[in-house]
């Protein structure tokens, strides 16, 4: 092999490994968006944690309730659809906890930004004489990392975690989050659209009034 040759093997080499090490930098530091969209389906799924395993942030988290039933006949895409308790071990029957009364449902999860912002305002609107119950849905998160924003922002709002997703899909939840639904008293659901995150407690009583 000729030296000129021996020399140009070398410099494409040398271009290969050198354009190898860039894109390797450009994807270890371009940033990765962690708002309102969540990674493509499957990138990110319900993290299953036992109860053993979520004792600790439970306790740290303080008092979060699970919703119980009303004793109404649950009804429409709710009915049936069963969650897990997030603030302590067991489950719920979803529509049995709505039925019989309008309610809010937000959806949420801890990766998502504009969720840390809105949980303050639903929190100041149950508190309302008045205001409908609300019942927050964590989906496609890790539910010790939804206890600790819950702990950090001090909201202790009825909780329950989406663990095999039929919530997601009963409700037909877009990627995008938060979502929020007003689910009435006969069962059927409104989504709240244009969804835009809920800033103050006075923007969700307008929105409750608005779809009940």
């Amino acid at each position: 092999m000729s030296r000129e040759l021996r020399v140009r093997r070398s410099e494409i080499v040398t271009t290969v490994v050198v354009a190898l090490l860039a894109a390797v930098a450009v994807f270890a530091l371009w940033p990765r968006d962690r708002g309102t969209t969540a990674p493509a389906p499957g990138s990110m799924e319900q993290v299953q944690v036992s109860d053993a395993d979520l004792a600790a942030a439970r306790a740290a988290a303080g008092p979060i309730p699970c919703p119980g039933p009303t004793g109404a006949t649950p009804a429409g895409p709710l009915a049936g659809i069963t969650a897990t308790c997030l603030g302590a071990p067991g489950a719920v029957d979803v529509g049995a906890a709505l039925a019989g009364r309008p309610a809010l449902l937000n959806v949420w999860a801890s990766w998502c930004v504009p969720c840390r912002e809105e949980l303050p305002a639903l929190a100041e609107y149950a508190a309302r004489p008045g205001a409908v119950p609300v019942v927050t849905v964590d989906i496609r998160d890790d539910p010790r990392a939804a206890l600790s924003l819950l702990a950090e922002l001090g909201v202790r709002l009825p909780s329950v975690v989406d663990a095999d997703g039929s919530l997601r899909a009963a409700l037909d939840v877009p990627p995008a989050l938060p979502a929020s639904y007003v689910v009435r008293a006969d069962g059927t659901v409104a989504r709240v659209d244009p969804p835009t995150p809920f800033r103050t407690a006075d923007e969700v009583a307008a929105a409750v009034e608005r779809l009940s």
